[in-house]
């Protein structure tokens, strides 16, 4: 392959590449790993050396940031450039949710493949699907959902791990479901004779919920949601990442004569956490902590398969998570009893659902081989930049009005330009402005702590604004001492928000 990073100075011209020198791309999409989780970004009681060959031969970023504190409306802003708190209906979406992006929508995996990509999206998804919600036939093809936003091919959970339907869609259809055992979905009420972890917690061998979760049994656990039938279909948990790992390795394979894009989200570190026997006992943190490891070898899977297809050296590989970290998010686990020095958030304040970085101060990490300044950058980066960034990638001229917020930024991940953007918009309960210096968190009524997660939401009825240079905590509010910073700041914030009017769909 030529080398295309002929330009270390700032400019990347791509849009001349035949479509074999295209680049593959895989973007490794964890949840609720946090800034502190991975041996590169300091942790020193899990190792994750897959992970970390990675950051050590590409840039690994100390100031990137999800488009929100929780996963869909991150995976919203992610796939379509848009802030999510622009949409309403993009908040954390229920197990039988119809899809919320809507189809009519310029997504990322859509201009991949108007770029001559095949596109894939393995793992979790969490976007919903359907046409409307609690509507679905779960027993047919459910549509829409990946395919008419831009995808391929597709494998996926159809929710999340902790809510009901409990199984695999592959190309929008359960897999392995029986017809003769129907699944049925509700979150409105049980179904006659259905047991639930709430009534009968005699079944619960594997996880009890610590709060919440206490609903339809499966594999042992308890989840959000009732749901009856397609027993034969039901996923069990310990299993999770060898199945979803297998269907990414196998598009990999399937796909390596052509330019590809793989979305691949796991699900290790989310709840209910129960990782693989050969997993169990690999650090002192409990199920968590062995999860991470579990991910971790993910990746090295991933990596495995791209060397084994020729085409490692010509992949650009993403890793990053949809949010913060966060503890006990509703499973008796030990979590919090062994978490003792570990601190997933890092250095910063706060978590998942938070205002505050460890909101959405994630790990991003960039490689590809040769193409990039490998090394630690500072930029102020975003996932809502994938869109506009990847365009510039594969040489696909899209219109401003697609790109919604989405940004070019393909220097900065690149690891040529230090600086990136000149602020980014964050959401949790409230807004946030965040520059390389200030960070300002507009008022507002929402409680200011979560007791059931033990995080500091960051919600205050006053304006809040921290010196990130010197305060990366969060501790100290000058707004008082800082008024023309703070009025600046809010400007930015107010002109953003009438952005919001008129844009497509």
């Amino acid at each position: 392959m030529k080398k295309i990073t002929a330009l270390l100075s700032g400019s990347f011209a791509v849009a001349g590449l035949v479509a074999q020198e295209k680049p593959n791309i895989v973007l490794i999409y964890a949840d609720d790993i946090g800034y502190g989780d991975l041996s590169c970004y300091g942790a020193t009681r899990v190792q994750t050396p897959n992970v970390d060959a990675l950051a050590n031969n590409g840039v690994r970023f100390r100031n990137a940031h999800s488009a929100a504190a929780t996963s869909t409306p991150s995976r919203y802003g992610m796939f379509t450039g848009e802030y999510p708190w622009r949409r309403k209906g993009t908040g954390v979406a229920a197990g039988d949710a119809a899809l919320i992006i809507n189809p009519k929508r310029y997504t990322l995996p859509k201009m991949m493949q108007e770029a001559g990509y095949t596109t894939g999206a393995v793992g979790k998804w969490h976007l919903g699907m359907g046409a409307e919600t609690g509507k679905q036939n779960w027993n047919e093809r459910v549509a829409p959902g990946p395919y008419e936003i831009g995808f391929d091919y597709s494998y996926i959970m159809a929710a999340t791990g902790d809510r009901v339907p409990c199984v695999y869609m592959e190309n929008q259809r359960a897999v392995g479901v029986d017809p003769k055992d129907p699944i049925q979905v509700s979150y409105t009420q049980n179904f006659p004779g259905e047991r639930t972890g709430k009534d009968n917690p005699e079944l619960l061998t594997k996880l009890r919920p610590s709060h919440g979760h206490d609903m339809a049994v499966v594999n042992g656990i308890s989840r959000i949601g009732f749901m009856k039938g397609g027993k034969s279909a039901l996923w069990e948990d310990e299993n999770i990442a060898d199945s979803i790992t297998v269907h990414a390795v196998r598009f990999i394979e399937r796909n390596k004569d052509k330019p590809f894009f793989l979305y691949f989200g796991t699900n290790d570190i989310h709840v209910p956490r129960y990782p693989h026997e050969r997993f169990r006992g690999k650090t002192d943190m409990g199920h968590r902590g062995d999860a991470i490891v579990q991910f971790d070898w993910s990746v090295g899977e991933v990596v495995r398969a791209l060397k084994e297809a020729g085409v490692y050296d010509n992949t650009l590989i993403i890793i990053t998570s949809d949010n913060g970290p966060v503890v006990d998010d509703g499973y008796e686990d030990e979590a919090v009893e062994r978490l003792k020095d570990h601190k997933p958030w890092g250095p910063f304040r706060g978590g998942k659902y938070s205002t505050f970085e460890a909101g959405t101060r994630v790990p991003f990490i960039v490689h590809w081989t040769g193409n990039v300044r490998a090394g630690v950058s500072d930029a102020l980066v975003s996932q809502i930049d994938m869109l506009a960034t990847f365009s510039e990638l594969v040489g696909k001229d899209i219109s401003e009005a697609k790109l919604s917020d989405s940004q070019k930024q393909l220097s900065a991940w690149l690891g040529n330009d230090f600086q990136g953007r000149n602020y980014v918009i964050g959401a949790a309960g409230s807004l946030t402005v965040l520059t390389k210096d200030w960070k300002y968190i507009e008022p507002s009524k929402g409680n200011p702590y979560n007791a059931h997660t033990n995080t500091e939401l960051g919600n205050n009825p006053k304006d809040q604004l921290f010196n990130m240079t010197i305060d990366r905590g969060e501790y100290d509010n000058v707004a008082t001492k800082n008024p023309l910073m703070v009025r600046f700041l809010k400007q930015i914030l107010e002109e953003e928000k009438a952005k919001g009017i008129g844009l497509e769909l």
